[in-house]
């Protein structure tokens, strides 16, 4: 195919609404003929913890938790493929506004969709916030898929 292929933007939590949301992404992208880029950050301090002794590190933690959310991420990435849509898939663990729109430059995406919420609880705050920084700072549009 000589056409451009139309990048979407998919930041992902693997909270309770993320189905609603890849259903939603796969309808917009079957609309436009896009391709999905799913995008995981995960915390930068997974792997750290504090206790009697101080500051410590244990990679080993780190390395089942990015194991278990890339696992989730080949999963959706499949779902997707399932579906007939083009997808592919970054996990990277840092400030989340950052790398999702610098992922967004590197992938020249011309759209960006997100959920109105975030994991359930208290993580809602945090998402929700997410998802009104990007809007605020990203220079493409982005689609919000209301969750109920």
């Amino acid at each position: 195919k000589l056409n451009k292929m139309i990048n979407i933007i998919l930041p992902v939590d693997f909270g309770d609404s993320t189905d609603a949301l890849i259903n939603g992404a796969i309808k917009f992208a079957k609309e436009i003929g896009g391709k999905l880029s799913l995008v995981h950050v995960a915390p930068a301090d997974i792997g750290f913890a504090i206790g009697d002794m101080g500051f410590q590190y244990f990679p080993e933690v780190e390395q089942n938790e990015i194991k278990q959310e890339l696992q989730s991420l080949n999963n959706l990435e499949q779902r997707i493929l399932a579906e007939g849509v083009d997808c592919d898939h970054l996990l990277k663990q840092g400030v989340a506004g950052d790398i999702i729109l610098d992922y967004a430059k590197e992938k020249n995406a011309a759209y960006m969709v997100m959920g109105s919420h975030g994991r359930s609880g208290i993580y809602d705050v945090f998402v929700g916030s997410l998802t009104k920084e990007l809007t605020r700072r990203a220079t493409i549009p982005v689609l919000v898929i209301p969750i109920h």
